[in-house]
């Protein structure tokens, strides 16, 4: 069996201000241990419970968070971006996923780090008519890539908002409860770990009984996206693909998720360019 890790920071215990979230962060590298340690937790549980190879796809910011150093052989790290399909990137021929650290959607109440996908130009994404955080973007690509997600972790209001609304099959673990946009509460690392273990063996449980669903967006799939500047919908609407609404909003048809989620990825990479354009000229 071939498990699918996808590793975001936003949502791990502890991790409650900025500087916890950038390679410049004066925090930075407590949250690169305590990721490191939360995932290495779970590859351990899902070796232990017959699952002969891991692939650890390292999906937030720069993806160069993960320490590498006490890697097990029996797991693959993928780091790096740009990178296609972005935080999915490696899931293909997996039998199933499991999403660590995510967070709530942008615009979400007291929730830590609330965003969707980029802080910088994203404002609000909808799939198919359905508002979408970065766990409902990612799980639906791994369904179009007929791979399940088995388990996620990370904050709970996520987990309320998300999880349980749109696959009440997937097994959860709170990491953090949001008190603010930059306050959560954690347990003890020893009372995530036990959590994290039953977690991962329910899981795996509920994939060897067949209880383990795929997510599946209706195709073919539309996508709007809400940018945080006019500037970057001027951008995007270069793109013949892409269908400008108004000052902020622009919408797409893709054949696949798969395409569809690239395509949303080069939207935020131009973003990125254009913020660089804005600053040199200011």
């Amino acid at each position: 069996m071939k498990a699918f890790v996808s590793v975001d920071l936003e949502g791990m215990p502890y991790v409650v201000i900025p500087g916890h979230l950038s390679l410049k962060g004066v925090m930075y590298n407590e949250a690169r241990q305590i990721a490191t340690k939360v995932t290495l937790i779970v590859a351990e549980e899902l070796h232990d419970n017959g699952v002969d190879e891991v692939v650890i796809a390292d999906s937030h910011g720069p993806m160069v968070n993960l320490l590498t150093d006490s890697l097990p052989d029996y797991v693959e790290l993928i780091r790096g971006y740009p990178r296609p399909t972005s935080m999915l990137s490696g899931i293909e021929g997996c039998d199933a996923a499991l999403f660590l650290g995510y967070h709530a959607k942008a615009g979400t109440m007291r929730s830590i780090f609330d965003h969707t996908y980029s802080s910088l130009s994203i404002s609000r994404l909808e799939i198919n008519r359905i508002e979408s955080s970065e766990f409902l973007l990612n799980a639906y690509g791994a369904g179009d890539l007929k791979v399940p997600v088995i388990l996620v972790a990370g904050d709970h209001q996520l987990i309320e908002d998300d999880v349980k609304k749109y696959s009440p099959w997937v097994e959860t673990v709170a990491l953090k409860r949001s008190v603010s946009r930059a306050a959560a509460r954690s347990f003890g690392i020893s009372r995530i770990e036990r959590e994290l273990r039953a977690g991962v063996k329910r899981a795996l449980t509920n994939v060897r009984e067949q209880r383990a669903k795929l997510l599946v967006a209706e195709r073919p799939v539309k996508m709007k996206v809400t940018f945080q500047s006019a500037y970057f919908a001027d951008a995007a609407e270069m793109l013949p693909i892409v269908k400008r609404i108004d000052g902020l909003n622009v919408e797409f048809t893709a054949s696949n998720m798969t395409e569809a989620y690239n395509l949303f990825e080069l939207l935020c990479l131009a973003s990125v360019g254009v913020d660089a354009i804005k600053k040199d000229q200011s």
